[in-house]
């Protein structure tokens, strides 16, 4: 049924939430709000980062641009080494790669820190194409990420899946008229999250995905 497989990347591919929370901590301690547990940032694992400081702390969006530039100080140094790579990724992206599926990312990550979480896991080797937000700020939502991605590689929306962790994954698919798969692996998303925003499909583990594809 699918020909291509659109991977998101922040807890989908890699556990990124302990240098994702802390340089939300980091950032948030900027202005003077001083969080002391890290791990209760979990909300900023996921969205895009502007979003996230709006939505969850009420900055502007002036506010919130200051707060991703203080972000990616400590990220681009030491939060993007803070992760890891979920148990049995490599073993399936083989798999899937031997089957001959295209696959790519599609992130709400901006592309350098892609591009190097990427290089330094030694999963580059596996994608055919990549596709993350831009430095010009124009690709913003998951959305304009995977609507660029369906524009600029010629990817057929029936035979395309895209595969994520969270309900954005699922909203953005859907906005551009792509199926998705709610992965549960990560520990971000939730049962419930994935059927509120309707994925086609609600997958537990690499080998409940290796079966569906």
């Amino acid at each position: 049924m699918y020909t291509t497989l659109l991977f998101d990347l922040d807890g989908t591919l890699t556990d990124s939430g302990l240098g994702i929370m802390r340089c939300a901590q980091y950032a948030l301690d900027h202005f003077g709000i001083h969080v002391d547990d890290a791990s209760t940032l979990r909300c900023f694992v996921g969205p895009p980062l502007e979003d996230s400081f709006i939505d969850f702390y009420g900055f502007s969006p002036e506010q919130a641009e200051e707060a991703v530039r203080v972000y990616r100080e400590r990220y681009f140094t030491t939060g993007v080494y803070e992760n890891e790579v979920y148990p049995g990724t490599v073993e399936a992206l083989t798999e899937l790669q031997l089957r001959g599926y295209r696959m790519g990312i599609g992130s709400s990550k901006n592309m350098p820190m892609v591009r190097e979480v990427l290089r330094y896991f030694d999963l580059a080797r596996f994608f055919d194409f990549l596709a993350a937000r831009d430095e010009a700020g124009t690709l913003h939502s998951k959305a304009d990420v995977l609507r660029h991605a369906i524009e600029t590689f010629g990817l057929e929306r029936e035979r395309t899946l895209m595969i994520g962790d969270r309900y954005h994954d699922i909203e953005g698919a859907h906005a551009v008229g792509l199926p998705a798969a709610g992965i549960l692996w990560g520990g971000y998303g939730t049962r419930e999250e994935m059927e509120q925003y309707g994925a086609e499909y609600i997958v537990e583990t690499w080998e409940d995905l290796l079966t569906i594809v």
